[in-house]
């Protein structure tokens, strides 16, 4: 059992293999087809299922009275073949029963309106009620199963906050009111932080707020930034009402909750510090030929969670999803590639929803491992084979994903750059900025990691990266700044987007505007923010070239001594700094002052990359990744080529592909959809590989999906 520093128990999950499998619903199905599902299970190499997630009525059809006969007889003839259960809690939806005795626990929307029972998660976060069901229902549960010899991690409830993150209710404002009160302390402390003077909305009694609903004109920015906090906050304590159960009952079993991917709602900073290992459900979309470098940054995150510890994909599609407007199949070998760049960037699991494809339901076209063809399905061909391969990647198990360079995920910035209306532009938003960003560096050829903004609570958690990348820091506090400051001092490289520093934790502009705190450090003040109206086209110079500037640009001004690396072409702007460097110690902070199209972010991380020492791809394309995992003595390094059109990577030295068995030379060239796991001895520095000049840029296509 590993110990964090500060002495919390991280405990393992009991498995002793790379994880393979899916959710699997056996009380969907006669118990006649059991003993097929293990019979196929075995064959496709499957060692762990998740069940029984959304079982909860069928284990007690009645309060009180419970029905285990079921799951008894699967998990004993799953523990028989030798299949690990991540055992669920069933919590993640109520039975019909209790909504029924307690409508007060059901959701509103923010317009008032009460949810009905039909679906899943009908319940409100905040509910007493509902919270006192999830203890007694999880309570029954471990003290059934803790001691299964099957057992290898508690699966609590499932995706929170996928259909309820917010709730508009009366006990939501209730929990509201008293989660102000907490951080707040009195109505004086609360009027102060809201700056309730602006239009008249000073509050003399608690009993006054409520619920961020709609009015009559924009709603206050700091209430509805709160709200959000709340929320999160909220569906995190729901989550610690089971954690404590299990913790009580089973203290030495691995707790997780799955997250799914780059989620706005739930800051999962704080959720991963509740559990033991990080867990995630990911659905790159088929239909964007570019979704694996949104998916990468995800894995990023998901890895950075517990400090670079291995994480499990725990929910994948076999091909098409259910839920999209139109849910396109995955192409043959995309099922392979997609699950193996999982592994490549930290995850010691490749599972699916589910394991067999639903006959009904809102999810029977939601594709499966076994489709609705059973084993003649392709799903299932493909995914025996790729279970098969897993097995001779069992030495990456365990292993940590290599990378310098490390982008700041913030979910205070994420939030207050999105809740408001009464922003400069709704155009410059967190999320689309930091994934922008991402893919330039991705598309030069690094992984990247996640950091959390900096202070006192995170430590230094810029240790170990030469170039930390911060797209948008809406909201910034000094302790952040400071640890900021000290990074680029010690020698490190920092690069600040547009629309950062601009207010404090309350929403309050900074004195002297953006970029507040890191004034000093950038070397620069912001006197306007400046968005581009939709349909126009500004452009700054960068040396030779001249990148485009939609959107959003800034009216800046630079110390002396700033170096000005790029500055406004176009517009009222023309001739202004765009963007900066100014050296701090051993390091330097830029600044990027504009929103800039995908070409133009290539040519401006080339370049901080250059100055920071670092290697950038010449040929540059999103078809090909190239991510290392290691352990003490070796290097385990990726190659996957993500498009139909072949790619040819130079190694810095060759060595084993464990996949096929075979020595490389110094170069290894994929066929469309191709995957190689090359081991060579532990390099002092992160192996870099480059492209020859086969690979072709892929365009994405139009996607609504952050995550």
């Amino acid at each position: 059992m590993a110990q964090l520093p500060d002495g919390e128990r991280i405990r393992e999950v009991r498995i002793d293999a790379l994880a393979y499998g899916g959710d699997y619903n056996p009380d969907q199905w006669s118990e006649d087809v059991w003993r097929e599902d293990i019979r196929l299970m075995l064959d496709a190499g499957v060692n762990m299922v998740s069940l029984p997630i959304f079982s909860w009525p069928q284990l007690e059809p009645e309060p009180g009275v419970y029905d285990w006969g079921w799951l008894d007889r699967i998990l004993e003839l799953l523990h028989e073949a030798g299949i690990r259960i991540d055992l669920a809690t069933a919590t993640a939806t109520p039975p019909s029963w209790l909504l029924r005795a307690h409508p007060e626990m059901a959701p509103w929307d923010a317009d008032g309106h009460r949810l009905e029972f039909g679906s899943r998660q009908t319940y409100c976060p905040s509910s007493p009620i509902w919270r006192e069901n999830v203890a007694r229902m999880t309570r029954a549960i471990a003290e059934r199963y803790g001691d299964h010899p099957g057992l290898a991690m508690w699966h609590i409830s499932n995706e929170y906050g996928d259909h309820v993150s917010r709730c508009w209710c009366p006990e939501s404002a209730r929990h509201f009111r008293r989660w102000l009160q907490e951080r707040y302390g009195d109505l004086d402390g609360l009027n102060e932080a809201w700056g309730v003077n602006v239009w008249g909305q000073r509050y003399t009694s608690w009993d006054h707020i409520e619920t961020p609903k709609k009015a009559p004109g924009p709603v206050n920015p700091t209430k509805l930034l709160d709200f959000e906090r709340f929320s999160s906050d909220a569906m995190l304590e729901l989550f610690q009402v089971e954690i404590d159960v299990l913790r009580e009952v089973t203290p030495d079993i691995a707790v997780t909750t799955n997250f799914m991917s780059m989620f706005r709602d739930l800051d999962y900073w704080r959720f991963a510090e509740r559990e033991d290992v990080v867990t995630d459900d990911a659905y790159p979309d088929p239909m964007d030929p570019t979704s694996h470098v949104g998916a990468a940054l995800n894995y990023g995150l998901m890895r950075s969670l517990k400090g670079g510890r291995p994480w499990l994909l725990l929910e994948s599609s076999a091909s098409a999803t259910s839920w999209r407007d139109i849910n396109v199949p995955k192409a043959p070998g995309k099922i392979r590639v997609e699950s193996l760049q999982a592994v490549a960037h930290g995850s010691d699991a490749v599972m699916f929803f589910q394991w067999r494809q639903a006959k009904y339901g809102q999810e029977k076209f939601h594709s499966s491992m076994l489709g609705h063809r059973g084993e003649r399905s392709r799903s299932f061909r493909e995914t025996r084979a790729l279970g098969r391969e897993l097995r001779l990647l069992e030495p990456v198990r365990g292993s940590r994903v290599r990378s310098r360079v490390a982008l700041v995920v913030d979910w205070d910035s994420w939030w207050g750059s999105s809740a408001s209306e009464s922003l400069p532009s709704q155009r410059l938003q967190w999320a689309p900025q930091a994934r922008a960003w991402h893919r330039a560096l991705a598309t030069l050829g690094h992984p990247v990691d996640a950091v959390r903004a900096g202070g006192a609570a995170a430590g230094t958690p810029f240790d170990g990266y030469d170039v930390v990348v911060a797209p948008n820091l809406y909201i910034l506090e000094q302790p952040q700044a400071d640890a900021l400051r000290a990074f680029v001092e010690r020698g490190g490289t920092l690069v600040v987007g547009p629309f950062s520093g601009v207010v404090d934790a309350t929403e309050k502009v900074h004195d002297g505007g953006a970029p507040g705190p890191l004034r000093d450090l950038l070397g620069v003040e912001v006197d306007e923010q400046w968005p581009i109206a939709d349909g126009r086209t500004e452009s700054l110079s960068y040396g030779d070239d001249v990148l485009e500037v939609p959107s959003w640009s800034e009216w800046l001004e630079a110390d002396g001594g700033v170096e000005i690396r790029g500055s406004y072409a176009s517009g009222e702007l023309a001739g202004l700094p765009a963007i900066t460097r100014r050296t701090a110690g051993s390091g330097s902070a830029w600044y990027v002052s504009a929103m800039l199209s995908p070409e133009g972010l290539v040519t401006v991380f080339r370049d901080v990359l250059r100055t920071a020492g670092l290697p950038a791809r010449d040929e540059v394309s999103v078809q090909a990744e190239a991510v290392t995992r290691s352990d003490d003595t070796t290097d385990y390094t990726f190659l996957l080529n993500h498009a139909a059109d072949p790619v040819t990577f130079r190694l810095p030295v060759a060595g084993l592909d464990l996949l096929s068995g075979s020595e490389t030379g110094d170069t290894v060239t994929l066929d469309a959809y191709g995957v190689a796991v090359v081991a060579t001895p532990r390099a002092a520095q992160v192996p870099f590989l480059t492209l020859t000049p086969t690979a072709r840029p892929i365009q994405a296509a139009p996607s609504k999906e952050l995550a």
